[in-house]
Parts: structure tokens; sequence; C-alpha cells
């Protein structure tokens, strides 16, 4: 078979042996697929190698049969050449196959929803069509590399580059070039890898990290990066200002002097731009930015080697003159490249200087080492703080603080992504290109600069490059005014781009103004970006600001770091970036290297950057709209919760394999100290509520009860009788309801839908299932189905009997509530007692719930008592003493109660008559033998045994008159001694074996008679509380 091809079925073949065997499959045919042109359909066409075919263009849809059931589905076809329809090639593979999802932009359908199956009767037509690209698209070269440089070459290395390397020496300045490269490489092998994990849409670094970190944390930092980029932009504008005026003074409107001091300490007069002059100018020319940037990436990419090129010249002409400078004029500083000139500048020689840098014994700033030792910086000390900072007490800034800002702008191709066309690969050449190209052109300059001149002319000529530059220094100031023009239509560029993604991903309203549609231009968030560039050009001094921008860049470059080692750490099967060579330890390494860095800078603007960004993120959690980004947060939790859950016991690994136990074999077995209640809360048991009500309103409020302050997860479940094909939809819609209501009523917990043939079969699977090791629910909670004799619900008694022994067997407590609809909500005030008829043994389950609600407001005014029932020859003295023993080694506090009851025998004598219930009393035990004798009589008539709820009974009716007894006397003492309590628990029954259920209806019908508020309780043989510490 030929590469591409597809064999098939001949047409003839298929046509003979379908009429002689009804159905059959050919061979010979080949199909090979047709490629479209660009300004086809992207659709999938087969056409054949039988000259009298042709391709065919294939449009798949779903029509409803006029002609077939209504139930049936129509399968997908395609159009012949005739116009008629038949069969697609593909129907095998049904309605989501590959044709129907190729022109979607997400497997998942983040943004273009998938395709669904269409319902009975619904005419259901797909047309794919290949994506279209709107606006222009740049490559690595100018859509990353050119912005990157254009942003991180800036007017540090022409004014203040060659005085670092006379303040610090060669050596200290090398180091200094490669902590702060350092921390911006990494950070670009962080940004590489997060971007070549999948496509990447617009936002740069904000959509990395927000799908990472999530959307408050890239929200708070997205937004903190866009002011930074914004600021900058002010701060580029000024830049190229005052280097213009002070190149060309006659351009000057207004005019000042101010007086400085030279290196000989003469004073002398050095003229400066004003103020109004830097404001006008910077007015004008971040307006013209601002039309560049109108004009659309296709007009920036133009503008941008306008930029660079003379920039790169510039460079190119300082190293010419460098290599031509003179070594015959030592008086005047140069010394040309010179051996010995690099050994005396070797090493560090901080000196005091005055506000200029230029150095002055008089001056106010006193510079001293303190590089990688104690402190690991070089901090700047102001005048009498020199003894203060020796202690490490004083707000300093650092030389790392003076050059880091040389290192920034590696965000500027990234903030970009969506004018690129290929951010996987532009996005890590571009920047490690752009970062290291900078990085060796630094290093470089600090061996030259280091070689060329003495110290003295280090310090005090701050315009070194222009200086030597070759042929005339006047090529500098252009380069200057070139690089922070070009710098400040990168931030220009990339800063309405990032406020437009933050708009567009719909997380805080207030954001709405800034949304544009895909492939267009965000015009509204390029004006508030020019609004703020212009107000602080007006404000002009911002030196109080400029440190805060450094901030924003390193919070930015922290984010990426923390998001890529946070996903590589996970190592999640979706984590698959193309670039290889990056390692979680390297993310965290940056990423510490940017919080240092911020430190060393200063500490107050650091703490003043996260304060921001802290207030942005609860903002946006409280304020922002709910999204669900996949983000590594949510990959940490489930790897939490795994090894939470394994902690807690009931699950093994072998190998690397999770094997959990059944309830009654391991789970469950947690300590009674670190029990928590896990209710299983049934819905709508019977079936009584409107369609429209998920849940009785009064179960959200009693699960919050069995919560100690909110502590604990419930799981809501309610079952929908149906065939599960038929139902899924209508259960995906009710278990979204039913999670909103859980929402709406504040309790911590799950919604899970069920679909099942009946209520029993559904509540055996959940019984078994739900729930995973320790974390399967051990409380089961439903109401009582008063309604049963009043509505002749007749089903209803086998189901409550199933769903009891069902417990007992998968060894859950049971926790029934009787007279839900009156339960209390949070804002109905109790007052009375909690009574406890404490029967038997359940491992002190009744009693951790009468605790527990004492701890709701509800509740706190109650107090609780516990009713001991014992026979009458018992000792109810040494009974009432252990319990008190018990109680208060169990910390609780409650009134003790011991009440006899009449054992069998003694009604025997004395009869039911001396009971105040002989009404009650004598109504269940005639309706108990109306049932039981239509149990003789149909299966006396149908010559079976005696059958109940489909299964063999053996009646003792003198048994079946103790129970009705027995129930009918606690009734009695529960209305006698608890008539007034807001609550009675009451040890739960099981069902008497080989006791039809209705007879068990009628017995906890005596036992709830007339009592307004009742919970009963059956624990599941495990202690939940324990007297030791």
């Amino acid at each position: 078979m030929d590469n591409g091809e597809i064999e098939g079925s001949d047409d003839n073949e298929f046509a003979a042996s379908s009429s002689s065997k009804g159905v059959g499959l050919g061979v010979g045919r080949k199909y090979r697929p047709v490629v479209a042109h660009d300004t086809d359909r992207a659709v999938l066409e087969m056409s054949s190698l039988d000259p009298t075919s042709f391709p065919k263009k294939i449009k798949v849809s779903t029509q409803p049969n006029s002609g077939s059931d209504s139930s049936e589905r129509s399968l997908p076809t395609h159009v012949g050449a005739n116009g008629s329809q038949r069969e697609s090639k593909l129907e095998l593979f049904g309605f989501d196959s590959l044709v129907n999802i190729l022109g979607l932009k997400s497997m998942t359908g983040e943004q273009i929803p998938a395709p669904s199956s269409p319902r009975d009767g619904e005419d259901v037509s797909i047309t794919l069509e290949r994506p279209k690209i709107t606006g222009v698209k740049s490559g690595t070269m100018m859509g990353v590399f050119v912005p990157c440089l254009q942003n991180i070459l800036g007017i540090i290395y022409y004014i203040r580059f060659s005085w670092i390397v006379g303040m610090g020496g060669i050596g200290e300045s090398l180091l200094l070039v490669a902590f702060c490269g350092a921390c911006t490489f990494l950070t670009s092998i962080s940004l590489s890898a997060i971007a070549t994990n999948g496509a990447m849409k617009g936002g740069g670094p904000y959509y990395l990290i927000g799908r990472a970190l999530g959307p408050e944390v890239g929200v708070s930092i997205g937004l903190c990066f866009f002011l930074g980029n914004a600021v900058a932009g002010a701060l580029y504008v000024l830049g190229a200002v005052e280097t213009f005026l002070k190149a060309v003074p006659s351009a000057g409107i207004f005019r000042e002097t101010l007086t400085n001091v030279n290196a000989t300490g003469v004073a002398e007069p050095i003229p400066s731009p004003s103020l109004h002059d830097l404001q006008v100018y910077g007015i004008v020319v971040t307006i013209i930015i601002c039309f560049i940037v109108f004009g659309g990436v296709k007009m920036i990419n133009r503008v941008a080697p306008a930029f660079l090129i003379p920039v790169l010249l510039s460079i190119f002409c300082i190293f010419i003159g460098i290599a031509a400078a003179k070594k015959d004029h030592p008086a005047s500083g140069i010394t040309g490249l010179s051996l010995q000139t690099f050994k005396d500048n070797w090493s560090s020689d901080y000196q005091r200087t005055n506000s200029a840098g230029i150095p002055d014994p008089a001056g106010k700033t006193d510079w001293n080492y303190k590089l990688f030792r104690r402190s690991y910086m070089v901090k700047l000390v102001r005048g009498e703080d020199v003894m203060k900072w020796m202690s490490g007490k004083v707000d300093s800034h650092a030389l790392v603080g003076l050059f880091f800002p040389a290192v920034t702008g590696i965000m500027a191709g990234s903030n970009r992504s969506a004018s690129l066309k290929d951010t996987q690969r532009s996005i890590p050449i571009g920047t490690l290109a752009a970062t290291l190209t900078t990085s060796g052109l630094y290093i470089v300059s600090v061996l030259l600069f280091g070689a060329l001149a003495t110290r003295e002319k280090l310090l005090t000529d701050r315009l070194l490059t222009a200086t030597v530059a070759w042929p005339f220094p006047l090529i500098v100031y252009v380069g200057i005014i070139l690089s922070t023009l070009g710098a400040a239509l990168q931030s220009m560029t990339g800063a309405p781009r990032l406020l437009a993604a933050i708009a567009n991903d719909d997380i805080l309203p207030v954001l709405n103004y800034f949304k544009v549609a895909d492939g267009s231009e965000p015009h509204i968030a390029t004006l508030f970006t020019a609004f703020i560039c212009i107000g602080c050009v007006i404000i002009g001094n911002l030196d109080l600001i400029t440190p805060t921008v450094t901030m924003f860049f390193l919070l930015c470059y922290t984010g990426v770091n923390l998001s890529c080692f946070l996903l590589d750490l996970l190592d999640a099967p979706s984590w698959r970036p193309r670039w290889k060579f990056h390692h979680w330890s390297l993310s965290l390494i940056g990423a510490s290297l940017c919080i240092v860095i911020m430190f060393l800078i200063s500490w107050s603007f650091t703490v003043v950057s996260l304060a921001l960004a802290s207030l942005i993120y609860y903002y946006v959690s409280i304020k922002g709209k709910a999204g669900d980004w996949g983000d590594g947060f949510k990959s940490a939790y489930f790897q939490l919760a795994l090894r939470s859950l394994r902690s807690l016991g009931g699950a093994y690994t072998y190998p690397e394999t999770i094997v959990c136990y059944l309830d009654n074999c391991l789970a469950n077995q947690v300590h009674p100290k670190n029990w928590y209640p896990i209710p299983l809360v049934f819905c709508r048991p019977w079936g009584k509520l409107p369609e429209n009500v998920p849940c009785h309103p009064k179960l959200a409020d009693f699960a919050n009860c069995m919560k100690k302050k909110g502590r604990g997860m419930s799981i809501f479940v309610s079952i929908l009788d149906g065939d599960y094909y038929e139902c899924a939809e209508d259960a995906k819609a009710a278990c979204k309801q039913l999670s909103t209501y859980i929402d709406y009523k504040r309790c911590e917990g799950v919604a899970e839908i069920v679909v099942a043939p009946n209520m029993s079969d559904g509540f055996r699977g959940i019984v078994q299932t739900m729930g995973l090791g320790n974390l399967k629910p051990n409380i089961v909670v439903m109401r009582y189905p008063e309604i049963w004799r009043r509505e002749n619900l007749t089903e209803i008694p086998a189901t409550f009997v199933g769903i009891i022994n069902d417990c007992i067997v998968a060894n859950k407590a049971v926790v029934i509530v009787k007279g839900l609809d009156e339960w209390p909500n949070e804002y109905q005030r109790q007052y009375g007692t909690i009574d406890l008829y404490w029967i038997v043994r359940d491992g002190g389950l009744m009693l951790l719930l009468s605790q527990l609600l004492l701890t709701k407001e509800s509740f706190e005014s109650c107090k609780i008592q516990v009713f001991c029932i014992a026979e009458e020859d018992s000792d109810a003295e040494e009974l009432k003493a252990d319990v008190k023993k018990f109680l208060y080694d169990l910390r609780m506090q409650a009134e003790v109660i011991v009440v006899s009851m009449k054992t069998w025998d003694v009604h025997v004598e004395g009869g039911p008559q001396q009971d105040e219930s002989v009404e009650a009393f004598t109504g269940a035990q005639r309706r108990i033998s109306s049932y039981l004798l239509g149990m003789k009589e149909k299966a006396e008539r149908e010559k079976t045994p005696l059958m109940a709820d489909g299964k063999a009974v053996v009646v003792n009716e003198q048994q079946v008159e103790k129970f009705l007894y027995t129930t009918l006397k606690l009734n009695s003492t529960i209305l006698r001694y608890s008539r007034m309590a807001a609550v009675v628990l009451v040890s739960l029954p099981p069902p008497p074996v080989n006791h039809p259920a209705y007879f068990y209806m009628e017995y906890m019908d005596l036992l709830v008679e007339n009592v307004p508020r009742l919970l009963m309780v059956r624990g599941y043989r495990r202690d939940v509380v324990t007297l030791f510490t």
C-alpha cells in the first residue's frame, strides 16, 4: 500500500456481496486523502483511484429519520456527486469521530465546545472550516528576539555600566552580571518550558502563570506586571527626553542649573533640563508612540528595526572606539586596552560620592563592599547610618538594584504571544537568544571597560561610552535615545495586550471595557496605558516609583519560575513541554534568586509590592468570577489528597497501585481521636418533594449540625429511577442543581446523582462504592417515612428495611430523622434538653452527636440528659454511677437518669391496659393481624410458604406482640420524660430476622408516635470516642 492510502472495499464487489450475502466486505479498492487548498473548507475527503470517481467533499450531519422509529438516530452522511446523500465511510465511529473535531481549537472544548450527540428530532449540521488567521503574525526574530533585545538594552548600559565597573571592580562586576544574568536566564528556561506545553493565547506571562497557579494568582501578578510595563514606558520616555535635552541644550523651552562637584572639588554649574521640559517633550513622545502602537503589529514591526539598528550600531562604534583608543594620553584617564589597567581595576574601591555619583570626600553617599559575605550584597549606605548598616538594620540600596534593570525585559516577546505565528518555537528561541546575547555583551563590556580607563575616569566620566565612541560621541547619544524609545515602544505594545488578555478571561467584571475580539488590536487598553504613561510623565520625578517597577518585574519572574517548578514537580500527565532542557530544581533556584534580589534592592519596596499583589489577589477572590483553568494547584491538591488518603489507612500501594479494601475489612478503621462524621445524606428517599426541589431544605441544616465548626465532608445523594442511558442527561442536570443548592446552604459537601432501576438497587450500589478508603461515608442520614401509611405507599416498608439492612451489612452507622420539617435552622435558638435514650452500645456515636449539636448556635443553650434503660432487677444506682464515670472520662457533661422498664413477663401478667397508649397498641395489633391473615390466605391459595417482600418468613406471633409492647413502652417513657425536649436521640433497633418489613414499620411507628423531633441512631461497631488522651 502506498504512503497515505487507505484500503477499502470495491463498490462493485461490495454490491455483489451485499446482494448475495446481505452484508459483506471486499478488498482491492484504495482511497487516498485529498488535501484541500487553503481557500477550501477543512473537510476530510476520500477519492477513489477508480477513474470513474472523483474527489467529493463531505459534510457531516445528522438528519431525523422520518421513516424510522423516533427512537432511532440517523448516521453521519456525506454528499455524493449528484447531490444525493449516502452513508459516510466513517459511520462506524459515530457522531464524535475525528472528522467532527478537526476544526476545534481545544480537544476539551474550552473555547469552542465540542459537539455532543444530538437528541432525537434535532437537526445538527457541522461545517468545519480552517481557523481564520486574523491580523499579522510575527516570527521569532521580529516577534520575540527584537522586542526582548530592545527592552533589555537600555540607558543603564550607556551611562552607568562603566561607573559600576569602577566602583565594584572587574571581579565583582563579573559576579554581579552573572548573578543578575542567572536570574533572568533561569526564568527564561522556565518560560520556555511552560510556553511549549501547549498552545498559548494572548497575555504572555499572565496566561502562563494563571493557567499554572490559578486565576487569582495570575490576575494579581498580571495586573502588577501591567502596571510595571506601563510605568516603565514612562520611565523610558523620560530617559530619552532627558538625554536629548542634554545632548541638545538649545532645544529646551525652560532651563535651570544645578551646582555639582567635579573630581577636583571645585564647584561648577551644570545645566540640567527643567521639569517642564521633561513634561512637554515627554507627553509629545508618548502620544507619538501611542499612534505607532495604534497602527498594529505590522506598523510596530516596521518601526522596531529603526530603533534597534542604530542602537546596535552605537554599541559597535563603542567597541571600535575601545579597540582604537590611543595609549599616549594617560593623563586623560584612557589608557587603551592595558593589562596593567586591568589589574588595577580588578578589585573594588567603594568611595563616598555626591548625588551625581562622582567621588567626593564630603559626599552624602558612602558605598561599602559587603558582597557575598554575611548579607550577600553590595549596599548603599547613607552618611551617619554606616554603623547601623554594619549591624544590618538600615533600609539600603545595592549595586544589584542599580544594575538589575539592565537585564529585565525578557517578557517582551511573550507579551505578544497572541501575535506570534508559533509561540512554542518563537518564545524559547527568541527569549534565550536575547538573554544570552545581552549577558555576553555585558561580560565583554566589563572586561573591556576595566582594561580601558583608570578607576578615576570610570567613576567621574558618566558618559565614558560617548567619550570613547568612534568616530564621534553623538552616535552614543543617538543610541541612548533610540534604545529608550525602543524599550518604551515595546512596553506600550505589551502592556495593553496583557490588560486585554486579563479582561478577555472574564475574571474581573470591572475590566470588561478592555475586552477585544480574537485578532483585534486592544485600542481601549492602549489608550488606558497611554494615560498612565502620560500621568507618570507629568509627575516627572519617579524616584519613589522606579523601584516598585523593578519589583513588579521580579514578581512576574518569580511567578513564572514557581509555575514551572510546580508543574514540573507534580509531573501531571498533561505536562509534556517540547522544551526538554529544564528541571524543577532550576526553576526553584530561579524563584529564590528573584526573591533574594527583591530584598537586596529594597525590603520596604518588596513589602509594598507584595502587599499590592495581595490586595489584588483578595479582590479577585472576592469579586472575581470562578474559573477552572486546570491550574497546577488542582494537581497539587490531588496529590496531597492522595497522600493524605494513604496516610489515613484503608488503602495500600502495591506496586504503585492503590488497593482499597471493603469497609468491613480495613476501611473506616480510623482511630477514635481522628474520627470525623462523613454523612451520606439521602436527599429524596420517598419521592414526595416537588421536582424542582433537589433536597429537603432541612437536611442540609441537619448535616451541618453533625460537623464541628463546619469541619468535615458531607455527601448528598439522590436516586433517579430509570435507565441510565435514557436518564443520563437528567442526572447531570439534577447533580448540578443539587450542587448549587449545597453551595447555597453553605454546606461543605459534594453532590452525587445515581440512576438505578429502583431505590433499593441504587442505594445498595451507593453504600458499597461511594467514597474512597477511609474517606468513605460512615453515617447514612435520611428522614423517617412518616407518610407511608397516610399515602398508602406499600413499597416503602421493604425499601426502608432494605436500606437499614444494607447499612448494617456495609458497616455504616444510621441516623434517621423524624420530624425533619420542624428541625430548626441556624437562626432558631432552642431551649430545654437534648435527651439520649441509650439502650445499646453504639461506639459512643449517640453521645458524640449530642455534643456536636451543642456546638451549634441553635442548641448551645440546651443541656444533655442521658436516660439509661434498665430492668427492674438491676442495680439502678450502680448503673448510674458507672455511666457518670464513663461520661466524665469522655469529657462530657450530662445528667444521668436511670429508667426501669417492665419486662415481657411483667407485661404478660399485667397486660397493656396499665399503659396510657392502649389505643395505639391495639391499633397496631389489629393492622398486623390483618396483614398476617392476608399473607396466610395468599400462601394457602398459591400453595406456597408464607411469603413477605419476596422472601419466606416464619412469624412468631408472641414475639411480634412482645416487640410491639417494647416499642410502645419506650415511646411512653419518652413522652413522659422528654415531651418538652429540644430533640430526642434513641437507639435504632435492627429489623428482626424473619419479620416482614410491614411489621418493622409498625414497630417504628409505635416508637416515634407523638414525638415531635427524634433521631434514631445505630452505630457501626467501631468506637468514635475514646477515654484516653
